[in-house]
């Protein structure tokens, strides 16, 4: 080549960079060059030295190229990751907006914000007030009956149970306060907790109640001082198959707009087997196998009120009673559909599942007692008696008001009362 004459080329394999350089960028690299026979292999190398070291220089500005958008995108991945953080809180901290008044069975899943705060957050003091006057009034009855040290100590434990409910509402309302108007906040493990105390607490006073005297197990009411979807209770018992029925409660409620489900009875498949619901500025109806009549009741003007359907599925005739008066009839409601059995009765709350699928703006808001249910018609004169409160009122054969017959849940209270001494 250029007019030189090799006769042998030895192939010799410099290697370009040092030991220390080795270890910077993990293994050797080594580049093979041809060297004349004749020529000094030390020389050689001294030759080739210059391009080795421009190759160096230029790996090394590439490798610090390279760490250099590492850099970069690891910083990418972090404002990445932070800012899938944010939009997560945002979204589990974001709720639905409520729905307008609907019929049963469109799910709505607002939980118990359905109402105001303000309003929400008073209610739920007038129940803490409601319960403090009831320990009250046991422990009046333990001082006048020289209570034992057990009844003391219930006493106490649900004194202190009131005072942690008196601070979670507190709580609540500064966090309500700090937060921007109108902002909604994902409060579930709160409510759980709250649920949870109230449950226990109405269990406690519920037992220090039965051991001051030998009441009848009927003379109780239920209490919903809030719209929620987690309080309510449950019979124990399911119904039997009915080809007809008479249902009769006491209700006091003064809730606008609608009293919500006094109660709602669901079986496999259908979960409008039998409902009584008022909801929205609709009236009062019953509900048998999703079929509608709408009743000709009057009584959200906090008075006690008692109630009678009567229904036959001989061509579906009902009758509306309020306060041992007819106050409706009709027909054509499910005819030849008997109620079916194997259900689930709830008060308080509308099913859209199986003993489930509360949805808050369909809750009761109010106070329930004595709701009795029978598989024939009632007499005129028998609904009379039951209005009246006179000693012949019969109790109901498939659902009769006794303690032993309800579990409560989430907070309902559960009180002595006795319907004909409270109608003033």
């Amino acid at each position: 080549m250029d007019g030189i004459s090799w006769k042998l080329f030895l192939l010799s394999c410099l290697s370009v960079f040092s030991e220390s350089s080795a270890q910077d960028f993990g293994q050797t690299q080594f580049i093979c060059t041809s060297v004349p026979k004749d020529m000094d292999l030390c020389s050689a190398t001294m030759q080739n030295s210059g391009p080795a070291e421009d190759l160096k220089t230029t790996v090394m500005q590439l490798r610090e190229t390279v760490l250099q958008q590492k850099e970069t995108i690891m910083n990418q991945k972090e404002t990445i990751r932070e800012l899938t953080s944010k939009l997560s809180r945002c979204e589990s901290q974001s709720l639905p907006a409520a729905g307008a008044g609907r019929r049963p069975g469109v799910k709505n899943t607002m939980g118990d914000v359905s109402r105001g705060t303000t309003d929400t957050l008073a209610q739920l003091g007038q129940t803490l007030q409601t319960l403090k006057q009831r320990l009250e009034n046991l422990e009046q009855y333990s001082r006048g009956n020289n209570g034992t040290a057990q009844a003391n100590s219930l006493k106490d434990l649900l004194q202190n149970k009131i005072d942690d409910m008196e601070k979670q509402v507190l709580s609540r309302v500064n966090t309500l306060e700090e937060s921007k108007p109108g902002a909604a906040r994902n409060d579930t493990d709160q409510r759980n907790r709250v649920e949870s105390t109230l449950t226990s607490l109405h269990h406690r006073i519920n037992d220090l109640e039965k051991g001051k005297d030998s009441r009848p197990t009927d003379k109780f009411q239920l209490t919903f001082p809030l719209r929620t979807n987690y309080m309510y209770a449950k019979a124990k018992r399911t119904l039997p198959e009915m080809y007809s029925f008479s249902v009769c409660l006491w209700i006091k409620s003064n809730a606008s707009p609608g009293v919500g489900t006094p109660f709602s009875y669901a079986v496999p498949g259908q979960s409008n087997e039998l409902v009584l619901i008022e909801w929205g500025n609709n009236p009062m109806e019953i509900l048998i196998n999703d079929k509608v009549a709408k009743l000709p009741f009057l009584i959200n003007d906090g008075k006690w009120h008692h109630l009678c359907i009567t229904w036959t599925t001989r061509d579906g005739m009902w009758e509306a009673f309020q306060d041992g008066v007819m106050r409706g009839s009709g027909e054509n409601l499910a005819p030849y559909h008997p109620i079916k059995p194997d259900g689930v009765l709830v008060l308080g709350q509308e099913q859209d599942s199986l003993g489930g699928g509360f949805d808050a703006t369909q809750a009761y808001v109010g106070e329930l007692a004595n709701l009795n249910l029978w598989n024939r018609k009632l007499s005129i004169a028998e609904i009379y008696n039951l209005a009246t409160c006179n000693s012949k009122a019969p109790a109901g054969n498939v659902f009769s008001w006794t303690e032993s017959n309800i579990e409560i849940f989430g907070g309902a209270t559960k009180w002595t009362f006795e319907p004909c001494r409270s109608l003033n």
